[in-house]
């Protein structure tokens, strides 16, 4: 029988409640057990597919083309278990699937409310993410639930979570509430009052956490923990301190230590060897221990927030790991780069990396610098955009196809060399239409797809013969341009089978070193173990081109 964990949090957003699950789920797939988290988010979007990055971050795709949060790819990055759809949904997504089956009639004229209905469907979709019923059904499902406790939005959320720990019985779901205690640096004090509200509210709904996880910016005392456990009605071993790390692998073994699992396993009756976390220390020792640095410009447009780019982050640290180097990665903003001032904004860096994004600002910075990277012979990696920008480039500077652009970008373009493709193959055999009207959310080609890769590329040494990628974007390379573009010396290294749609560019070695575009998003697949062929690729590239 699958067991549950729901994860909470409360005070303030953003402590790190995916790191946290993704933490757990880590630790207790080290004792052996089989394991998934599932993510609620309380907004009314769909999904983030259509959410600006500023708003929520990367949008993490996984292999069946859902569009997801991004705590997802720690997910990913933490644990075995591949997301699916079934792993995040939301409010909008909810109510979407309760109006439908109000419309076939399936509520038999019943009045439909929030409770049982949509508390009901939310249980439903909880229990399709853990993969009950299924072959893909787990012993642990860990539900994290976003939100802070005490905002409406969340409320059926956590209602749904309460009633669904009730039906499953004793000793089959534990709580675990992620909180804060704020130090207050002109008394020298740190507050745990905010924890006993917090704990407070989740009580007045008929939650009782089992373990509390504290951030705080260090340890928090004995004495601390002591009275949180009074106030709280919570064991004084279930109050866990969670104090910064610079680096979030280094989390697993701190709630280890602190004997989270443990707690969990006794609380689910879970019978299992001893954690065994010695990947998760080499892991830590590689990290802490690098023999270099290299340093990467990654040109993009929305350096603001560095979660926008979280996948991307970590590939380029994982890469790096795998090479014994500590990669230092510059986020420059590409509406600052011109062709003019590109040598003095990029010359210190030994590669570039140019990640995704929609949308015109910005882009003629991007193509400033790919067009630097390719005359200066500095390594190059574009991905999605990045490889669009680095087709245009080519087109308007080395193929004399003045005026190349996107239709994304300019609709009426002397030489459209990017444009909106209407009609694609997914996955599974089915045909894809869109146009110009289609709604912006899932007209997108999304997901896992594979291509075949021309021998003797730089692709084909680093892929072999076929590459399988996730997609996530709604512009394609321009087939009416590539034999152009293939005459003027670019590489088409790889084609999607049915539509010829470019999924990879690149520059002949005899021209660049190395120079890269990809359509797919390769930094979804990135894990700390291994990192991704792509990307160890790159950072190598890097560390050549440093020494050079």
């Amino acid at each position: 029988m699958t067991k549950f964990v729901f994860v909470t949090g409360g005070v303030v957003s953003s402590l790190g409640k995916g790191i946290a699950s993704a933490s757990l789920a880590a630790i207790l797939e080290s004792r052996g057990l089989k394991v998934t988290l599932i993510k609620l988010d309380p907004y009314i979007n769909v999904d983030p597919g259509t959410m600006s990055p500023f708003q929520h971050g990367e949008v993490f795709v996984t292999d069946d083309g859902a569009e997801t949060d991004l705590d997802l790819g720690h997910y990913e990055r933490f644990i075995e278990t591949r997301m699916k759809q079934a792993n995040n949904f939301t409010t909008g997504r909810i109510y979407q699937s309760v109006l439908e089956k109000e419309r076939r009639g399936d509520y038999l004229g019943k009045t439909v409310q929030v409770i049982p209905h949509v508390t009901g469907e939310i249980q439903e979709f909880i229990k399709r993410g853990a993969g009950i019923g299924t072959a893909d059904a787990v012993d642990v499902a860990i539900c994290e639930v976003g939100g802070t406790v005490g905002d409406i939005e969340s409320l059926p959320f956590l209602e749904a979570v309460r009633q669904l720990s009730l039906k499953l019985g004793p000793n089959n779901s534990a709580f675990v509430h992620l909180t804060y205690l704020p130090w207050i640096a002109t008394a020298g004090e740190l507050k745990t009052k905010p924890t006993q509200h917090t704990v407070q509210k989740l009580r007045e709904i008929g939650i009782q956490p089992d373990a509390l996880l504290c951030r705080a910016h260090h340890a928090v005392p004995d004495e601390e923990r002591e009275k949180i456990s009074l106030f709280t009605n919570v064991q004084e071993w279930g109050v866990i301190s969670m104090w910064d790390v610079d680096t979030i692998y280094k989390v697993p073994r701190m709630l280890h230590e602190q004997g989270l699992d443990g707690l969990i396993c006794d609380k689910l009756r879970l019978n299992t060897p001893p954690a065994n976390l010695k990947r998760w220390d080499d892991l830590v020792r590689e990290y802490e221990h690098p023999q270099g640095e290299v340093q990467i410009a990654m040109v993009g447009k929305y350096v603001e927030l560095s979660d926008a780019y979280k996948s991307v982050n970590e590939a380029l640290k994982h890469a790096g790991m795998q090479s014994h180097m500590r990669v230092k990665i510059t986020h420059v903003d590409s509406e600052t780069i011109t062709d003019a001032n590109a040598a003095e904004q990029l010359g210190q860096y030994h590669a570039i990396l140019v990640p995704g994004g929609f949308g015109s600002r910005g882009v003629e910075g991007k193509i400033s610098t790919a067009r630097y990277a390719r005359e200066h012979k500095v390594p190059y990696l574009g991905i999605c955009l990045g490889m669009q920008v680095a087709t245009i480039e080519y087109a308007r500077h080395v193929a004399g196809l003045a005026g190349a652009n996107s239709t994304e970008f300019d609709a009426h373009c002397q030489h459209p060399v990017i444009a909106l493709i209407t009609e694609w193959k997914d996955e599974d055999g089915s045909i894809k239409t869109r146009d110009e009207n289609s709604d912006l959310g899932g007209t997108m080609r999304l997901g896992a797809q594979s291509s075949d890769v021309q021998a003797g590329t730089l692709a084909h040494s680093i892929y072999g013969s076929v590459v399988t990628e996730r997609h996530r974007h709604r512009y394609e390379a321009n087939v009416q341009y590539l034999d152009q573009l293939r005459k003027a010396g670019l590489v088409i290294s790889a084609l999607t089978q049915r539509e010829h749609l470019t999924e990879i560019v690149e520059l002949p070695q005899s021209m660049h070193p190395w120079y890269i575009g990809v359509q797919f998003h390769p930094e979804f697949k990135s894990t700390p173990w291994n990192g991704h062929p792509l990307f160890n690729a790159f950072v190598k590239a890097a560390i050549a081109h440093q020494k050079a």
